[in-house]
């Protein structure tokens, strides 16, 4: 039994052309002016366009798929349209290949796949890059910023001298034991005095006419002046008394001792920066150690020192063996501000290589190191930090001038200054020019 509808069965056509019709009658065909039709295909021909044996074609005067052209009612060639042409090759549109310039009678194609803008990829490439070294460099800098130790007020100390031209850095190594364990303190033959005394000084000027860095031995001779303590907020008469100069900081800290460097100079100090001992070590270590070619070997029991003549890389407790021994020379302060120049210009250079500064992971752990170690004033900015570095490269390598304070003899065991020198010095160094004084 059949279950289509009356209307659908093989059987039941009637005179209805299309399936679903049982009466209806199909329209006569009609030319469109868009289309035209092809050439009737000839018995034995596949009914596409391609000749073969086995296909049978259109029957029953059933007309062949138009094949369409530009719109036009008319006629514009013989042989098979252009869009039977093209599907029997494979194609859907274009040439043979199904790319490139228009197929035949003008076909539009797709053409070839353009190529890579590369001048739009490097410029999008070089803004990305832009971008994330911008936003790296900001967030680096409020990182650092925020690791500063800014303790030190310079507001309060009283009676300052005219500042000059250049800036001037008073920088100070400590030897604080913060943070110091006792394992730590007899790894680095620190012992264990209570409080803080100054171990080095030196100021560092800043100018136009070459840097220079001038050490202050911790025996000089010095009038204490009056001033303002800086925890008590007192006023402090001064009396004439004659003091070693480590003595003004051990008295009342790096306030005082910026007020009697000023004091007996006449130079005034713009910035602080002090480290301790570990501060000083980790610097080291996080760097990877300072090579320093040493002229003799020596040793010394109280700071630990060990070292051969030759060309040698320090690690943290070697450096500060290094810069804190005295007992092994002769002229034990004099030649300790020496080596401790030499050190430190060697660590700033050691810094500032394209190893350490294009090293993220060696960068900023030396930073951090750094940054944790030191106190500042509170008007100290990374670019001051930065520039008393830059300075310090500067001045290793030869680009400024290294001395001592220049000495005249002594007074209780105490250095006294050469009060001619130093007045010329510092006339110097407050107009920026070219430093002429030799130191000891």
């Amino acid at each position: 039994m059949n279950d289509w509808p009356e209307g659908w069965s093989d059987d039941n056509r009637g005179p209805g052309y299309g399936r679903g019709s049982a009466g209806a009658q199909p329209e006569g065909a009609q030319v469109m002016r868009q289309v035209r039709r092809g050439r009737a295909v000839p018995p034995g021909q596949r009914s596409y366009g391609n000749p073969g044996p086995t296909a049978p074609p259109y029957g029953g005067g059933v007309p062949q798929q138009p094949s369409y052209v530009d719109g036009q009612g008319h006629d514009q060639g013989s042989g098979y349209g252009e869009y039977d042409s093209g599907y029997n090759t494979g194609q859907v549109y274009g040439s043979p290949g199904g790319r490139g310039p228009d197929g035949p009678e003008g076909t539009p194609g797709r053409g070839p796949r353009p190529a890579p803008n590369w001048r739009r990829r490097i410029k999008w490439t070089a803004i990305t890059l832009a971008t994330v070294l911008v936003v790296t460099s900001v967030a680096t800098y409020f990182w650092a910023d925020s690791k500063l130790r800014r303790e030190v007020d310079l507001s309060t100390v009283i009676d300052r001298p005219s500042g000059g031209a250049g800036t001037n850095y008073l920088i100070v190594g400590s030897d604080s034991r913060e943070g110091m364990s006792k394992a730590d303190e007899k790894k680095l033959h620190t012992g264990a005095a209570e409080g803080k005394r100054t171990d080095s000084m030196m100021i560092l000027h800043v100018g136009d006419n070459g840097d220079t860095l001038v050490s202050l031995p911790r025996d000089s001779n010095v009038t204490i002046p009056s001033y303002k303590g800086s925890t008590s907020g007192k006023t402090y008469p001064a009396t004439g008394r004659q003091e070693k100069l480590n003595a003004a900081y051990a008295e009342d800290g790096p306030t005082l001792l910026v007020r009697t460097i000023e004091a007996n100079t006449g130079l005034h100090i713009d910035h602080y920066v002090e480290i301790g001992f570990e501060g000083f070590a980790n610097i080291v270590d996080a760097v990877g150690g300072v090579q320093m070619t040493l002229d003799q070997g020596f040793k010394d029991k109280w700071s630990g020192a060990d070292f051969k003549a030759g060309t040698q890389t320090l690690n943290g407790q070697q450096a500060l063996a290094f810069v804190r021994t005295r007992h092994a020379f002769a002229a034990s302060d004099l030649q300790r501000t020496k080596n401790q120049q030499k050190f430190l210009s060697a660590l700033a250079h050691q810094v500032a290589t394209p190893s350490t500064i294009l090293n993220p992971f060696k960068f900023y752990p030396v930073m951090g190191a750094g940054l944790d170690s030191l106190i500042v004033d509170k008007d100290m900015s990374l670019w001051d930090l930065a520039s008393m570095f830059w300075a310090m490269k500067g001045v290793n390598g030869g680009d400024g001038t290294s001395l001592n304070m220049p000495i005249s003899g002594s007074t209780g065991g105490n250095l006294v200054w050469d009060k001619a020198k130093v007045k010329t010095l510092v006339d110097e160094l407050n107009n920026d020019q070219k430093v002429t004084v030799s130191g000891n």
